[in-house]
C-alpha cells in the first residue's frame, strides 16, 4: 500500500488548509492580507470560521494552486447588523484608550474573550461603538494561495 502524496492531496470537506490570503475592496484597494506579517491563514473545513461560498471556493484545490474570487457581503463577512452597534457612556473609556473617532478598542466580554469595537461617533458623553466586522456589508475580492492541505 501507498502512502498519498500531500503535494497532491486535495481540499476536501475536513481538510486543513494554509494559505496566504489577500482581501481587496471593490475599488481595488488592500482591506487584509496575510502576507504583511508572513503569517498564513490556517482554515480548517467545515468548522464554520469562513462561509460556505468561501469553502465551495477551495474545494478540490491542491497545494500550489492560486485562486481569485469575489464574493457578496452575504457571502464574505455579511451585512451590519444594527443589533451590534451599542451607545456607552464615555466615562467608560480611560486616558490610556479614550474614545476617539476611527479607534479600534479591545473590549473583554464576560466569558473573558476579546472583541474588537469600532468608535463611530462621539458626541458629548454618548460614545457609539460598531462591533460588526470592519468589512461587513463589502463586496470582497479574495486571492489565495494555498501552500499547504492536510
Amino acid at each position: 500500500m501507498t502512502t498519498p502524496n500531500p503535494a497532491n492531496l486535495s481540499i476536501g470537506p475536513a481538510s486543513i488548509v494554509t494559505c496566504h490570503i489577500d482581501i481587496t475592496l471593490s475599488d481595488g484597494s488592500a482591506a487584509e492580507s496575510t502576507r504583511v506579517h508572513n503569517k498564513p491563514a490556517r482554515i480548517t473545513m467545515g468548522d464554520s470560521s469562513v462561509s460556505p461560498a468561501f469553502e465551495a471556493q477551495l474545494l478540490g484545490k491542491v497545494a500550489g494552486d492560486k485562486l481569485n474570487f469575489t464574493l457578496a457581503p452575504e457571502d464574505a463577512y455579511g451585512q451590519p447588523n444594527p443589533d451590534n452597534i451599542y451607545y456607552l457612556d464615555r466615562s467608560k473609556f480611560s486616558s490610556d484608550s479614550p474614545a476617539e473617532v476611527g479607534m479600534i478598542i479591545g473590549f473583554t466580554m464576560p466569558d473573558g474573550s476579546e472583541l474588537p469595537g469600532l468608535i463611530r461617533e462621539v458626541a458629548g458623553q454618548s460614545v457609539t461603538v460598531d462591533f460588526n466586522h470592519p468589512l461587513a456589508g463589502q463586496t470582497l475580492t479574495f486571492q489565495l494561495e494555498i501552500l499547504e492541505v492536510q
